[in-house]
């Protein structure tokens, strides 16, 4: 389940979530991959939202009626759950939906909703900035990000509204019982502790992150941080939160918004130098299905003003945790966010 393209130093691939919380980088691809993934992907077929919802707090007077609006995805489980809080919103907004989401990889979502077959989805900033648009360095502002990122994809017939403060991107994690002995709460903290007691500082990570200019080496480097090789064990992404929970490692690599952070009772380390690159995600609409409909902002905002990254943890869990369906998840949430009824 995992493609991997390790780059040269100094480069950066943009990740694209994966299930779980984990990520899998792509390298791009060629437009005739492109076109043989758009034909794969299902999107001349999809199945109408018929969920019996009314508005809450959004899509008073229904805004949306008479539209017929398409919303898509990526594949695993928090691109499924965003996909399908945005179809519910566009419902409740008096809207027809139809839904395309769990489209398999970053590229055939994207030109779903660039082509027209869709007019939603919500994205990733770090990802449109490093693989879409091809720049080789991150923007540290997440909102600066943003409005880059923004700027560009006007040209591409896309429309970025406001981000999240959700930001699915690296981190450092430990359990409480070692939080409780060290208590570490930044990467400056862990960088001081390896100075002081080198054997406190054990890591598991990824074979990728290991090796990647964006990963382990550039951590490193950024924090001034020396990490032995024999305090590294490079492991499979869901054995390292297993393996951090039981404190076989003291930190392990982990994804901000992976639920099993919440279900594991893991504590995040802040990346208090903005190391590592932004994963805003941001609702990207079809600027003619915009143009047409611009109530498709005022009822998508208030949505992706509450999502965070403790809320996309909860989500995530009920789902790669607990089993549950994505599409119910997201609806129950928005039901108990007020924002339908």
């Amino acid at each position: 389940m995992r493609r991997t393209s390790l780059p040269t130093a100094g480069t950066l691939t943009a990740r694209t979530p994966g299930a779980g919380g984990g990520h899998r980088r792509r390298t791009c691809l060629t437009l005739a991959g492109v076109l043989v993934l758009l034909s794969g992907c299902g999107l001349t077929s999809g199945s109408p939202m018929v969920d019996d919802v009314k508005p809450g707090s959004i899509g008073r007077g229904e805004p949306l009626r008479g539209a017929d609006l398409t919303v898509t995805s990526k594949e695993f489980t928090e691109q499924l759950i965003l996909g399908a809080i945005m179809g519910i919103a566009f419902q409740a907004a008096g809207a027809d939906v139809l839904d395309r989401t769990g489209i398999q990889g970053s590229v055939g979502a994207r030109e779903a909703v660039k082509s027209g077959d869709a007019d939603g989805m919500y994205e990733y900033t770090g990802t449109a900035w490093i693989t879409y648009q091809g720049n080789g360095e991150p923007i540290t502002d997440p909102q600066e990000q943003w409005a880059a990122v923004r700027k560009a994809d006007l040209e591409n017939g896309l429309t970025w509204l406001p981000k999240a403060s959700l930001d699915n991107t690296y981190a450092l994690a430990m359990n409480r019982a070692g939080f409780r002995k060290y208590g570490t709460r930044t990467l400056s903290d862990v960088a001081a502790l390896a100075k002081k007691d080198s054997g406190a500082v054990t890591l598991c990570v990824e074979g990728e992150f290991a090796n990647r200019a964006d990963g382990l080496p550039g951590l490193e480097k950024a924090y001034g941080m020396s990490v032995p090789a024999k305090n590294i064990t490079q492991m499979d992404t869901g054995i390292i939160y297993t393996q951090v929970a039981k404190g076989s490692c003291r930190y392990g690599e982990v994804f901000t918004t992976d639920g099993r952070i919440t279900s594991m009772n893991l504590v995040v380390m802040r990346d208090d130098r903005t190391f590592f690159p932004h994963y805003n995600a941001a609702p990207v609409i079809n600027s003619k299905a915009l143009k047409r409909w611009p109530a498709i902002a005022e009822v998508l905002d208030p949505v992706t003003e509450r999502l965070d990254n403790a809320v996309a943890r909860e989500l995530n869990a009920k789902v790669d945790v607990a089993g549950e369906d994505p599409h119910q998840v997201a609806l129950d949430w928005m039901k108990a966010q007020g924002f339908v009824k």
